[in-house]
């Protein structure tokens, strides 16, 4: 079986072998985390808004930083990852924080086998759909698991960043998706120096790919905004122009770095997909 098509376990196990390293990251802060710093950031907390007593499910949530701080705010939240080495890890946290935060351990794709239940948000963001290969499953996943005029809220790097190469010096993919990309790194975007090396296989995608996997869906896009400037220093060649904002140097701010969209499910029976009532 070729990488391509063995994708999910070559990516569970580079994320594996990512978690200690992230755990121990100046760059997820895990003390600050646990003596309450939030890890949301503006962007999405204003699209977000009020979400006490709201349900949330967290799509590709790592070992949970995000969750809890959603829990944190009043929301009945559940994670899902890949990654069995992470959701341990958010278990244990959600543990040591108090948190009522719900873990699950799968592929995405996989999600309706392991869950039966409607939510009044689905969020992901920063990091997410590079990493699966279909976005018109992806997108019925979210409509799926939203209730009927849920909300869905997605945060993501803008795919402009994903064409240059890692210094930002020169255009090396394409902006389209043309199938898997294959490569092996050493170090982690959290931490560039970790002695360690993995392995992984991701996919780029157009905005109007995510878009139109949507409203294919049965999504309502409500707003599409576009950010210069990163709020995590995970890239190359960067500079914090102000508190918790990075953009390319030598780049400035003439590039988007980051995008958010804002969507709700149609409140339209085509699209009660699945056994799970409304």
């Amino acid at each position: 079986m070729n990488s391509e098509q063995n994708y999910i376990e070559i990516n569970r196990q580079s994320w594996n072998n990512r978690t200690d390293i992230h755990l121990k990251s100046e760059f997820y802060d895990l003390d600050g985390f646990l003596n309450g710093k939030t890890s949301l950031n503006d962007i999405e907390l204003s699209l977000l808004g009020d979400i006490r007593g709201k349900t949330i499910l967290h799509l590709q949530c790592h070992f949970g930083q995000d969750t809890i701080s959603l829990s944190r705010l009043g929301a009945d939240v559940t994670g899902v990852d890949l990654s069995d080495k992470a959701i341990e890890s958010a278990r244990q946290i959600a543990k040591d924080t108090h948190s009522n935060a719900k873990f699950i351990c799968c592929d995405i794709y996989d999600l309706p086998n392991h869950l039966d239940e409607k939510f009044d948000i689905v969020f992901t963001s920063y990091g997410t759909i590079g990493w699966l290969p279909d976005l018109n499953k992806w997108a019925k996943i979210v409509s799926e698991f939203l209730k009927p005029n849920g909300q869905f809220v997605f945060v993501e790097f803008h795919p402009v960043v994903w064409i240059f190469d890692d210094n930002f010096e020169k255009i090396s993919y394409r902006y389209f998706n043309s199938g898997a990309i294959i490569e092996t790194e050493s170090g982690t975007y959290a931490d560039k120096k970790a002695d360690i090396t993995q392995s992984y296989v991701m996919w780029n995608h157009s905005i109007s790919e995510v878009l139109n996997s949507l409203i294919k869906n049965g999504l309502e896009i409500k707003s599409l905004d576009e950010f210069d400037y990163s709020p995590y220093n995970c890239f190359n060649k960067t500079i914090e122009f102000e508190p918790r904002k990075y953009r390319i140097a030598h780049l400035d701010n003439k590039i988007p770095m980051v995008y958010s969209i804002n969507a709700t499910r149609e409140n339209n029976s085509s699209y009660r997909i699945g056994n799970t009532e409304d």
